[in-house]
């Protein structure tokens, strides 16, 4: 009796020492699964990312490459959009997007970046609070809302100004730059945000204003960031369709040049295919040309966003190299 009692405890003793070994192993090797599975889908949501951009352009280039083989290169770039005689001038359109975000650059960046040093260098916490988050709505508002806003009021104001009419180049400018606005002001207001205190600190030790560190410290170290968001600012203006195409007049001809060239009605490529698409013919030559619109838009804020990480890749290994040395 007692063998049989000792080879039992001899026995529960084996078994909870390899239960003991097993669990460990069972749960490491559970982890493990967990974490791999996790890595594919992080891969599966990275690559399909790319994969749905590429058939993106593919699609395009289906649809739109019949616009370049079929239309002379010195038509398709002529002075005249006028597609019930068959005139794919995109000349004009070209001309009234660029008036139209070079504007809304020109009115955005100086007043996102000011707000911006504002609302992280200068503005007390309370204030701070309040201001983020309401601009942070205002990249909620539709952008028919605005067209509906500028078409209103703006326009009947720059009418009343002096221009021959409201719906012009300047009022998509500014419309744009109203809805560029909170890109550019929370991305940089982040960017400053990430500048090590230190660095504040340091400027200030040594005798420096609070401008002077801004200027000269706080810019330099937050620049890569700032780039990034003048950059997207200046995706989202051009980009645009609807507020745009409701305040700038729709008019497809190429200002004349001078000092009230942006006060003149324009027509943006965005617009165009907008206004256009759905009155069109499949397959026709109008029908090819307006998705050769879409691939130069594609292929303008695929050089945006190529030029904007060229600059903050540069800008990152000068400071790495400038470290070293």
């Amino acid at each position: 009796m007692n063998l049989t009692h000792q080879a039992v405890q001899i026995a529960r003793r084996h078994t909870t020492g390899v239960l003991l070994r097993v669990r460990p192993l069972m749960h490491w090797r559970w982890r493990n699964w967990i974490e791999l599975l996790i890595e594919s889908v992080i891969k599966l949501a990275g690559v399909s990312t790319i994969l749905i951009v590429a058939l993106i352009f593919l699609f395009l280039v289906r649809e739109g490459l019949p616009t370049f083989l079929d239309i002379p290169l010195r038509a398709l770039f002529g002075d005249r959009w006028y597609p019930i005689e068959a005139i794919y001038g995109l000349w004009p359109l070209i001309v009234g997007s660029l008036l139209v975000t070079a504007g809304a650059i020109l009115i955005a960046v100086p007043l996102g970046l000011t707000t911006a040093i504002y609302l992280g260098e200068i503005a007390p916490p309370w204030q701070r609070e309040i201001l983020k988050p309401l601009i942070e709505m205002l990249a909620g508002i539709p952008s028919i809302v605005l067209g509906f806003l500028g078409w209103v009021v703006l326009a009947p104001l720059i009418q009343d100004l002096g221009a021959p009419t409201g719906l012009t180049a300047f009022s998509g400018s500014v419309i744009l730059a109203y809805m560029a606005l909170p890109t550019i002001i929370s991305i940089s207001e982040d960017a400053l945000y990430a500048v090590p205190k230190d660095y504040r600190d340091a400027a200030l030790a040594i005798g420096a204003t609070q401008w002077q560190t801004i200027q000269r410290v706080i810019f330099p170290a937050a620049r890569s960031g700032l780039v990034m968001a003048v950059m997207l600012g200046i995706g989202r203006a051009i980009g645009e369709t609807m507020a745009v195409m409701m305040v700038t007049g729709n008019a497809a001809f190429i200002p004349s040049f001078g000092a009230d060239m942006a006060f003149q009605p324009v027509r943006t490529m965005t617009a165009t295919i907008a206004a256009e698409m759905g009155e069109v013919a499949q397959g026709s030559l109008h029908y090819h040309t307006l998705f050769g619109i879409g691939i130069m838009l594609f292929l303008i804020t695929f050089a945006i966003n190529s030029l904007a990480g060229r600059l903050v890749g540069h800008q990152t290994t000068n400071r790495r190299q400038g470290g070293r040395l």
